[in-house]
This record gives C-alpha cells, sequence and structure tokens, in this order.
C-alpha cells in the first residue's frame, strides 16, 4: 500500500532538507547532482551525472533506499551493491525514523552509499 498524500509531503519535505543541504554548488550540478523520490513505500537517494556515452544524457545512479514496512512500523534501510541489487545495510538493517535513515546515510560508516 502506497503512502498517503501527507505522508508523501512529510517524507518530501524531510529527505528534500537533507538532499538540498549535500547538492553540490551550483556550477557544477550540470556534472553531478543529487536527487531522491519518494514511490510506493519507498524513498531512494540517488546521484544524476551525464552518462559517458552521451553526455545530453543524464543518468541515475542509487546510492541509498529504505523503506517503510507499516505491518512492523520501522523503515528497512538498503544499499546498491555492484550486482546493482538493493541489499539490507546489515550494521543497522532496520531504523525507526526517515530521519534516523539520513543519519545512517550522512554518517557512510562502510562507505556503502557514496563510496
Amino acid at each position: 500500500m502506497a503512502f498517503s498524500e501527507f505522508e508523501i509531503k512529510k517524507y518530501e519535505k524531510v529527505v528534500g532538507a537533507y538532499v538540498e543541504s549535500h547538492r553540490p554548488p551550483p556550477h557544477i550540478r550540470d556534472k553531478v547532482d543529487i536527487g531522491f523520490r519518494v514511490e510506493g513505500q519507498s524513498v531512494e537517494i540517488f546521484e544524476i551525472r551525464p552518462s559517458w556515452q552521451d553526455p545530453q544524457k543524464k543518468i541515475e545512479e542509487a546510492v541509498a533506499k529504505a523503506t517503510y514496512v507499516k505491518r512492523q512500523l520501522l523503515w528497512k534501510v538498503y544499499w546498491q551493491r555492484a550486482d546493482l541489487q538493493w541489499h539490507l545495510y546489515e550494521p543497522v538493517p532496520e531504523v525507526d525514523t526517515l530521519e534516523e535513515f539520513l543519519q545512517i546515510v550522512e554518517a557512510d560508516e562502510y562507505s556503502c552509499f557514496f563510496g
């Protein structure tokens, strides 16, 4: 079941503030930027870069994902490995709030998110 409109707005505000504070300076955003999306029961953070094959096209490189499990009232934390699949972030696989998820991404203690 997808988030309600109220929840979407709340999560967009929280993650949007995080992303905005971590975006690169405006003069290099055409080379690298950071974005996010709220989709289904998940929030995903990604980098935006020009494709090396066609610099006119932008590609998104996954950074981190949190999926809300309503039955358990928690967020599962994921990172994308080299196999391009999402894997639970084993040091801290679950958190209670989206803010805790963002703190884990910020710390990036094991260089899983931003490398």
